[in-house]
């Protein structure tokens, strides 16, 4: 059975491996992976079969949120379910164009068309995808998600945020939870999780193995070069693969209420739950992956 935590100040009690739904997209979208309606019907029933109660998605993915809703919605109980706003996108033929509009019409808008394509009459975090403290407060956006609250439409809300915007963000102290990417390699957000969860936030971890690894699905050169320059290989024992390593390190964070990973790989959604299940790295490991990263780190971007 996978682990829960509540996220923070809400009484959800998620899995700690939550499911990204960005690979879901579909195509005429972006990228090189697009998974078919067979395929994701039977890999969305397949995350719920496996124990994961938490999952992410957007307007601004594609087919991603009428996927959840046409192959799941009939197991709505099953699972909290989190999406976002701010999203003014433009569906052409051959890809999907990705806006943030910061307004009241566009939040209205993603609300109605994300009930309607998830099936559902209620969602369970709805966040900011992206944006500014300052655009967001003079805009009286909050105002409207708490009006969307207050209808019973949603039920908590959120920011899904990096720097350099992240601190207003939280300094704005109204926001259950607090979404942000992280892993061993990315490792710049680290006190940041701390300060958002001291606030009383949720923290939900995006990019927990897809921002760094050589086995992440989406490829991202800079970030292996840290992992081979830091030498993690040599850390690898007892079978453990780079994206155990990984993801454990990622849970390893003590304010780490869930880590969304997005595989659309039955195989890889398996090793994701083995590894969780073996809990957070011991703290030997946890230290050496911590310092070896940082000396990389370091020499890249002296202080």
């Amino acid at each position: 059975m996978l682990p829960k935590r509540t996220l923070g100040n809400t009484d959800l009690k998620v899995t700690q491996l939550g499911y990204g739904s960005m690979g879901l997209r579909g195509p005429a979208t972006w990228g090189v992976r697009v998974v078919e309606d067979e395929a994701a019907d039977q890999f969305l029933n397949l995350v719920l079969d496996s124990g994961i109660n938490f999952i992410d998605t957007s307007p601004d993915y594609g087919v991603s949120e009428e996927r959840i809703g046409r192959f799941i919605g009939s197991r709505r109980k099953e699972y909290y379910l989190s999406t976002k706003c701010g999203c003014d996108y433009v569906q052409h033929e051959d890809h999907l164009e990705v806006l943030h509009t910061w307004s009241s019409d566009v939040l209205k808008r993603n609300i109605e068309t994300s009930l309607q394509r998830l099936q559902t009459d209620y969602i369970d975090l709805l966040q900011f995808h992206g944006g500014d403290a300052e655009t967001i407060q003079q805009a009286g956006l909050i105002d409207t998600l708490l009006e969307f609250k207050a209808q019973g439409l949603i039920r908590f809300i959120g920011s899904s945020s990096s720097l350099p915007h992240l601190p207003g963000m939280i300094e704005l102290d109204v926001f259950d939870t607090i979404q942000m990417p992280y892993s061993c390699l990315a490792p710049r957000h680290h006190d940041w999780i701390t300060k958002a969860a001291e606030s009383g936030a949720g923290i939900i971890i995006r990019g927990g193995i897809a921002h760094g690894g050589p086995d992440a699905e989406i490829d991202r050169p800079a970030l292996f070069d840290v992992w081979t320059q830091a030498a993690l290989d040599e850390l690898l024992v007892d079978g453990m693969s780079r994206s155990e390593l990984i993801l454990r390190y990622t849970i390893s964070h003590p304010h780490c209420h869930t880590t969304i990973v997005g595989t659309c790989n039955p195989e890889h959604l398996d090793e994701n739950i083995s590894s969780l299940t073996k809990g957070p790295l011991d703290t030997s490991v946890y230290d050496e992956v911590t310092t070896r990263v940082q000396q990389v780190l370091d020499a890249i971007e002296p202080k």
